[in-house]
């Protein structure tokens, strides 16, 4: 519960937030909450994000409605901007281009922990799981192999892969995808809508998982 949150965490000094992120009215409303009364019991503040305190939320919601929490949250920040290519991928060449059907078939025989999964199939078991239990779902798993990876036109379908792809990154597990490139997986829309910070981290990741695989 919000108490007990409030309560647990209010005896540290420092609370580090990596990613953080609005997608929202009610998580803006909630974490501006949190964040004001952790600031009363003199709880340090530090966080990471893609986006800008005063432009949480941009594109995602009605933003005009909630500006008074938003502002509110960007005021209890010092922006400290760090440009520069993708770290991940410094050094690097372009993206590796997607292994074979074939190929994807051979690692999962030589590896008894490696999966290999249909992408449309998986994509339907995700839909009937909630994102809290996408963890679960490739813990032990040595390596992650889909077949038949193609462009995702559902905005839900693809945050659902965003979610995946995080828990992947969490765990360095290695991933292969057949049929299409790993930076075609969300189309132009995507990459230009409300949600596109998140598209691209996640083929930042994706890409530097494919490396790995």
């Amino acid at each position: 519960g919000f108490a007990q949150l409030v309560e647990l965490l209010s005896g540290s000094t420092l609370l580090a937030i990596d990613e953080f992120e609005l997608d929202d009215p009610g998580d803006t409303v909630l974490v501006s909450t949190l964040l004001a009364r952790l600031a009363e019991q003199g709880v340090a503040l530090a966080a990471t994000s893609n986006t800008l305190p005063d432009r949480l939320g941009e594109d995602r919601f009605a933003t005009d409605d909630f500006i008074r929490e938003i502002q509110a949250l960007a005021q209890r920040f010092t922006s400290i901007r760090i440009d520069g290519p993708d770290y991940r991928h410094r050094g690097f060449a372009d993206e590796p281009a997607p292994p074979t059907e074939a190929e994807l078939r051979r690692r999962a025989e030589l590896d008894p922990a490696a999966s290999l999964d249909d992408f449309d199939e998986l994509l339907a078991h995700l839909a009937t799981l909630h994102p809290s239990r996408y963890g679960a779902l490739v813990d032990g798993v040595a390596a992650v192999n889909l077949i038949g990876g193609h462009e995702l036109g559902d905005q839900n379908m693809a945050l659902r892969m965003v979610v995946l792809a995080d828990r992947l990154y969490d765990r360095q597990i290695p991933f292969g995808l057949s049929g299409c490139p790993v930076g075609e997986l969300f189309g132009f829309d995507m990459l230009a809508g409300g949600y596109r910070k998140k598209y691209r981290r996640a083929i930042s990741r994706l890409v530097a998982l494919s490396r790995l695989g």
